[in-house]
Parts: structure tokens; sequence; C-alpha cells
């Protein structure tokens, strides 16, 4: 049979979309934003103890190679040449700390994944330094001393693993978010690898000015972090190096296309929803939950525990956006929860079925503070209730209030917005996986009582990659001009029930979380290792 005639699409840009609890590669047509194949691997989540959580950072590189392999064989049964391939986009779950050996390209250790609860003990120690009057760490960073960040879960590696203390005496260690890892690795590993990270996620490791947007002197003085292991901080939008996979045959297609987008996955969410201008947000639905609001070029401090953090650089000349934001640590992490750990479900789509089966939780409250409560409260004594429970509650209810804790959890973070910008939201754009579940979107739109508005392409943090990526200066294949950027269809939710019954459960859900919090009194169990 003669070869068929490969179809002509003009350039392709890819996307690595590296999360917390599964890895997908993605391509797009760079002309229409379309995507045209991709391929997800699940990633196993380890907890040796009570409140730790780890990955295996090779088995996520593995899963990055596997998903770029299987992405490439589905374009080609598209008839889909790869070599329109132009550039490849890294997104990535942030603060998650990785210490690996420059010379082996061995990690020292396992990933310590951002819900990690070990660094309380910590963070403790290191708030007493803290001088009251004088937050220098919140001044320059923008961020509460919480376990949430990288530089105490360094610290805490530094302080209780060997490996990882020889490796920094023999100058052999390098450290990095997930982003870090991978660009290292697809760009040469121990034969040149490129160490680097860009502004999105050097912002969340607590050793970054976000004024000067360079690590800082100071800060690394205080958490103990040589600045020597550090990877070089450059823009979100620019050319890092060239992909270079010797030992993974298919992955090795690739060769030589350069990755050029680097941005930590809430902030390639907010490129993906085009929200440039100042005053746009989006909620993103994945492990956790996170609302981005973009506030241009200047940073603006929360009075209600949201964060300053660093929105996007797309490109090394360009200016700096900034974006405060509001962190719920478990969202979809509850359904995986009552698939994993409580088997009401056996797959995460099942939640739904429940939910629409009793379309109310009974009066039943689900506060899923596994990780203690991030914004607005920043309260590691939290742990996870479920209240008001009667005879009459089945697991039907649980699911539904499971749903419900998200929405609420949203709403608590957009009040907060509200008060810091002082203009309320008039809709909210969201996506994320669990975006295809009609009945929580419904839910989120009576709770916060505006229009919850959501793309039919779902995928908006791959797409975010894939844009900063394909406009990085020398690719050039994508244009990030507002009239360029092509229009995107959306599905709208608008609040059904009144506002009233929406404050009544919305006051009702506020009482649940009183009673969450001041949990852990003493120390727990969460130093040392097992």
């Amino acid at each position: 049979m003669a070869a068929s005639k490969k179809a002509v699409l003009g350039p392709l840009v890819g996307a690595v979309d590296q999360g917390t609890s599964s890895t997908r590669f993605l391509v797009f047509n760079s002309k229409t934003a379309e995507l045209l194949s991709h391929h997800q691997v699940e990633i196993k989540q380890e907890f040796p103890r009570e409140g730790w959580v780890e990955q295996d950072p090779k088995e996520i590189l593995h899963s990055v190679y596997e998903c770029i392999e299987k992405t490439c064989e589905k374009l080609g049964q598209l008839n889909i040449d790869i070599s329109n391939i132009k550039a490849i986009g890294v997104s990535n779950q942030r603060e998650t700390t990785v210490v690996w050996d420059k010379i082996t390209g061995e990690p020292l250790y396992n990933a310590v994944v951002w819900l990690d609860l070990r660094t309380q003990s910590t963070v403790e120690s290191l708030s007493k330094r803290i001088p009251g009057n004088n937050n220098f760490v919140k001044s320059k960073t923008g961020l509460p001393l919480s376990t949430y960040f990288s530089a105490v879960k360094l610290r805490w590696l530094l302080d209780n693993v060997r490996k990882v203390q020889k490796a920094v005496e023999e100058k052999r260690a390098l450290f990095g978010t997930i982003d870090s890892w991978l660009i290292w690795s697809l760009t040469g590993g121990v034969n040149g690898g490129v160490h680097c990270t860009d502004v999105t996620n050097a912002s969340r490791t607590m050793l970054f000015n976000i004024h000067s947007l360079e690590w800082d002197k100071q800060l690394c003085e205080f958490f103990g972090i040589p600045m020597e292991i550090l990877p070089n901080v450059r823009s979100s939008s620019e050319i890092y190096g060239l992909m270079k996979i010797s030992h993974s045959v298919k992955a090795g297609a690739l060769e030589g296309v350069p990755i050029s987008g680097c941005l930590g996955d809430q902030s390639a969410a907010l490129v993906g929803q085009m929200c440039f201008q100042i005053g746009q947000a989006k909620n993103t639905y994945g492990t956790g939950c996170f609302l981005l609001c973009n506030t241009g070029h200047k940073c603006v401090f929360s009075d209600h525990g949201l964060l300053t953090t660093v929105a996007y650089k797309l490109g090394r000349d360009k200016p700096v956006y900034y974006a405060l934001e509001g962190s719920v640590a478990i969202a979809g992490a509850v359904i995986r929860w009552l698939r994993d750990n409580l088997g009401i479900i056996k797959t995460s789509e099942e939640i739904e079925k429940l939910a629409k089966e009793v379309g109310t939780s009974y009066g039943c409250y689900f506060v899923p503070a596994f990780s203690g409560l991030y914004a607005p409260y920043w309260e590691p004594s939290a742990r996870g209730i479920i209240c008001g429970l009667t005879q009459f509650t089945n697991k039907c209810h649980i699911a539904f209030a499971a749903l419900e804790a998200v929405c609420f959890q949203t709403r608590e973070i957009l009040d907060a917005m509200n008060r810091d910008c002082g203009i309320p939201l008039s809709h909210l754009q969201v996506d994320g996986g669990m975006t295809s579940n009609k009945i929580l979107m419904q839910l989120q739109a009576d709770i916060l009582y505006i229009p919850v508005v959501k793309p039919s392409m779902p995928e908006t943090t791959a797409l975010g990659a894939a844009m900063a990526a394909g406009a990085a200066e020398g690719v050039g294949v994508w244009s990030l001009e507002p009239e360029d950027l092509s229009a995107v269809t959306m599905e709208r939710f608008e609040p059904q029930i009144n506002a009233e019954e929406s404050e009544i459960r919305y006051s009702t859900w506020k009482k649940a979380v009183m009673k969450s919090m001041g949990w852990v009194t003493t120390q727990s169990p969460e130093s040392g290792i097992p």
C-alpha cells in the first residue's frame, strides 16, 4: 500500500503538563490553538507516614517520556508529521522539591510534594526567628511561612537526609522544582543538561525576591540554603535548551526541538485562559484549587490571606506581571480519597452519579483539611472533618458534600480576593480536570452567585505552556497579540438558587471550618526518616 500523504498543518507546539496526580503531553496547532492529540499517565503518590507526601522523580521523568512517545505514535496514526513540532513548553506542579546528583543524574531522595506536612516543626522554629515588626520573608516573597513552599522542604532534606548533605558538601547537588528536574533531564541530564527554572516557579520557593526577580541572599541565609545548588532563573518564554534524549528512542523523535516555555501550572492556566488584563481571574480545579487574579506590573499584598506571586514574564525583555493567588490544598484530591481510601467510588467520574442521586448533602458538611487549611486561614492545625451526620446520611450525601466543599473553599477565596481588589468579579473563568463535572460547575455558580464560565477545551494549563513556548524569541510560531488569539467557545453556568439559600449554606460551612481547626495540638511525629 502506498504511504499515505502526511497532513500539513503548519507549526505545532508540544506541552508537558506534569501535575500532582498525572502527567500529560499534548500537541497543539499554533495557528488555531486546537488540541491535536495527547496522552496521560497517572502518577503514584507515596505516604510513608501520616502527613508525608512523596513521589519518585524517576517515575515522573519516565511518565514524561511515555507520554511523549505515545502522543507521537497517535499523531503518526493521524498522519500528522511530528517534525512539525517546533517547540515544547513545560508546566508543572509547583513547590514540589527535588535534589539530585549532577554527576550520576540520580535523585538523592524522593520528591517532597507541595502538600507534604513533615516540615511543620521546621516552620515553627523558623517563624520564631522572624522579627514581629519586620516580616522580611513575606515582604520579599509575597508568601506566608508555611509547609507549602520549597525552602522549608529543602531545609528538611538538608537536616535529615545524609545523602543530600554529603552531595552538597561535595558540590554534586542540584536543587529544583519539577520543571528544573525535567528541563535538566530533557536537555541531556549529566551530558550538559540545563539547570534552570522560570520566574513563576522561582517565586514559589520562598528564596526568590519577587521585586528584584533574583535569588535573595538574605533569604538563603535565613533558611540556610547554599546558593550554588539553585537553578538559573529565566523568563517564562525563551529557549532554555534543546531536547536531547539518548536512551528513549521513540521520544528521541523530538531530538533538537527547543524547550522554550516554562510556567508553574497555575500561571500556565492564567496564560491559557488569556487572562492578560488587570483584574482578569481564573480558577483551576486540580488536586488542589487555585484562584489567580492578574494584578498587572505591581505586587498587590493581601490583607485577607492571599499570596502575592509572579504571574508570568513572557520573554527576556518583556515586563513581569504579578497575581494575587488563593490556594486550596484539597480539591480533586478529596475525590481521589473517596476512591482510594474509602472505596465508595471506583472511578473519579462516579462521584457525579452519586451526587446526582440525592441532589443535596442533606445537612452534611465536609471540610477536607487533610493538609491543614491553606488560604485564607493558613492554619496547619486543622484536619479533615465530616459533620452534620444523621442516621439518614449515606454515601451519596457524603459525595455531594465533597463537591460542595470544593465550591465553598473557592467562595472563601473569592470573597478574600474581592476584598483585596475592591472590584468584585462579575464571573469566574474555570478550568482543570474537575470542570467536566456538571454538578460541580452548577453548584459553584449557585454558591458564588455569579456565572461560571468554562472553555470548551479544558486543558488550559498545557495550552498556556504551549503558548509561552511557541511565542518565544527564536521560535516565533505563536502570536500573543490580542487580535491573533483564537476565540474560544465557552459554556456558561448561571446561578439557579436564590441568594438567601446560598448564604445560609455558606455560613453553615464556615461553622464547620471552625470545628476543623486546632485539631493537632501537640507536635505530631512528622520529623525523622521512616
